[in-house]
């Protein structure tokens, strides 16, 4: 120590000057000793971020791992990976140090072994799970966020449905978890309670986004390379069609000729007509002048308007029953693989048929005089499937074929958006909850005005005074005995709420009828024909613009109505046909997806 003039030692330059009244030694002293508190503080916490310590407990490492491993987050295509933290510990400090305190209540149950076997673990999931959805709603999905971004993604690189979806979640304020859930654990909203559900998944004001123009460029982008597409295969499509057409027409000439050699007197009323021409339905119809849309149907098994309906079996629900979207506005670009799925078996098939088709090619044509609707339907045969569960495998062996359209009517439930599956409840024919003929005979009222024996028809919900959609409590979805006095049936028809059918069968016969209470066949007019030539099934039928009958729907100009199609091929019956997904025609409007054009 050095000492001053005046021969005092000088105190050493650590403790000569002061920072906030405290020696510069001791300063650094205090600076070193954070660093290193502060350093073995964060690299403890850290090391309790890590899947290693998440699983170093058997309850983590033999339940929620195991459904872990293996999922898009573990593994995947460009190997990044999500651990454990990355979806359950907040990135930022401040919400990081909340959660870690949060999460120190599970010490608590580690000692008290609340979860330790494999039944306490399934008694509890569902709370432990609702724990997360909660905390996830609540902070806007942070944590799916710190890697997913609204304002990263590209619809180039996904499905349509998941475009939609995204572009509904940015305008009406959802989040990621709002639909998300079971993405690396087994999913456990089919366990919640609906109003639960209802109440947590619905839109937040504060989460609404501006959707980003880098999106909406893309989502062009991606639109018009479709539609390219889509052209294209059109032209293919048209040019399959041409192809069997003038295979059919070459046939036709061989037995015109054929025909007139035999008889030359009377071969012009022996020889079968081309089909070229209107045919004997619409002899003054020219099919080759009237334009062809496309039309793909798809096997939709037990989907029912009741399991449409729940977020339990359909993630569509919420956007069908309360944002008002169509089936076709998720799905128009997924036909052909929901058929596919189905009609292979599983949830909503149990009894599937080997070797049936998934989806159905159709082209259909419509033209119109002054008074009456002609359409032309054509689809490439199949050949025989048989059904397992059915003696011979022929369900109809009458029918090879049958063909139905519907038109919806007004004030009809969500009519406008899903058309024809309005009128298909879980309890008819050979659906989940299909009452079975003891229980139909057992209420004869019920039975005796819906005229029912063994199976119940088709119907719409406002026939019924009440129609079970969630099955909460084991109740049977649909309501086929909840039926509505006579008097209030007969107010809907008069009103127009009903579903005009009309359908064509193998041979060639018709029936007009509708789809209210049950199925009706009523006194409105109608013609057809069917045959099965080349390969090729053509089905002409026609009925009056306005018959007048009661259950018809009359069609007039500059209106635009929702109608469906669906094939029974392959002698099949019920459930078991193909369907398209709801459709728009018009009178000369080449906006509508059927343009009924005039001749």
């Amino acid at each position: 120590m050095s000492e001053n003039n005046q021969g005092e030692k000088k105190k050493p330059i650590w403790r000569r000057y002061l920072i906030w009244g405290m020696p510069i030694g001791g300063v650094a002293a205090v600076f070193a000793g954070g660093i290193i508190f502060w350093g073995g503080f964060n690299t403890a916490m850290e090391a309790t971020n890590t899947k290693q310590f998440c699983i170093s407990c058997h309850e983590m490492r033999d339940f929620v791992y195991e459904e872990y491993k293996g999922t898009i987050h573990d593994v995947n295509r460009s190997g990044v990976g999500a651990t454990c933290s990355d979806c359950h510990v907040p990135k930022d400090w401040t919400h990081k140090i909340i959660r870690k305190v949060q999460a120190s209540k599970e010490l608590y149950g580690k000692v008290m072994g609340t979860i330790s076997t494999p039944e306490k673990f399934e008694a509890k999931r569902l709370t432990l799970a609702m724990n997360e959805w909660e905390r996830m709603k609540a902070n806007d999905s942070r944590e799916c966020r710190n890697c997913h971004d609204f304002n990263s993604m590209m619809p180039e690189f996904q499905k349509p449905r998941a475009r939609q979806q995204h572009l509904n979640a940015m305008s009406t304020g959802q989040t990621c978890i709002d639909c998300h859930k079971g993405i690396a654990h087994s999913d456990l909203r089919d366990r919640a309670d609906e109003a639960y559900l209802e109440e947590l998944e619905a839109p937040h004001p504060g989460f609404v986004r501006d959707v980003p123009q880098e999106y909406m460029a893309s989502l062009a982008r991606v639109e018009a390379r479709e539609a390219s597409e889509a052209e294209a295969a059109k032209a293919e499509q048209k040019a399959r069609q041409e192809a069997v057409q003038a295979q059919i027409a070459a046939a036709v000439d061989a037995a015109v000729a054929e025909e007139r050699a035999k008889a030359e007197d009377n071969a012009a009323e022996a020889a079968p007509t081309s089909p070229g021409g209107g045919g004997n339905v619409a002899p003054d119809i020219d099919w080759n002048a009237v334009p062809a849309t496309d039309l793909t149907l798809f096997y939709p098994g037990q989907a029912s308007f009741e399991w449409v309906q729940n977020g339990k079996t359909h993630g569509g629900a919420r956007p069908l029953t309360k944002g008002g979207d169509a089936c076709t506005t998720c799905h128009a670009k997924e036909v052909t693989a929901i058929g596919t799925k189905i009609v292979a078996g599983g949830e909503i098939e149990p009894t599937p048929i080997p070797g049936k088709r998934g989806t159905i090619d159709a082209a259909i044509q419509a033209a119109h005089d002054d008074e009456n609707l002609y359409v032309r339907l054509q689809w490439p045969d199949a050949g025989h499937n048989p059904a397992p569960f059915i003696d011979g495998g022929k369900m109809d062996p009458d029918n090879q074929v049958k063909v139905a359209m519907m038109i919806t009517g007004t004030g009809i439930e969500m009519g406008e958006t899903t058309g024809c599956w309005a009128s298909c409840h879980a309890d008819n024919t050979y659906m989940p909850f299909d009452p079975g003929a003891e229980a139909i005979a057992a209420n004869a009222d019920v039975a005796g005005r819906l005229e029912a024996k063994d199976t119940i028809t088709k119907y719409l919900t406002e026939s019924r005074t009440k129609v079970e959609v969630k099955g909460r409590r084991g109740k049977a979805q649909g309501g086929w005995d909840k039926l509505k006095p006579a008097e209030e049936i007969d107010q809907l028809l008069a009103d127009g709420t009903f579903l005009d059918l009309l359908r064509v069968y193998a041979d060639g016969s018709s029936s007009n009828g509708y789809l209210l209470d049950r199925r009706v066949a009523n006194d409105g007019e109608m013609a057809a024909e069917a045959s099965l030539s080349g390969g090729v099934w053509t089905v002409v039928f026609s009925r009056p613009l306005k018959s007048g009958a009661p259950g018809d729907v009359p069609l007039e100009p500059g209106k635009v109505y929702t109608v469906g199609f669906a094939i029974h091929d392959d002698y099949a019956a019920a459930r078991f046909h193909h369907v398209t997904f709801d459709t728009s025609l018009a009178l000369d409007d080449e906006t509508a997806q059927i343009n009924v054009s005039k001749q």
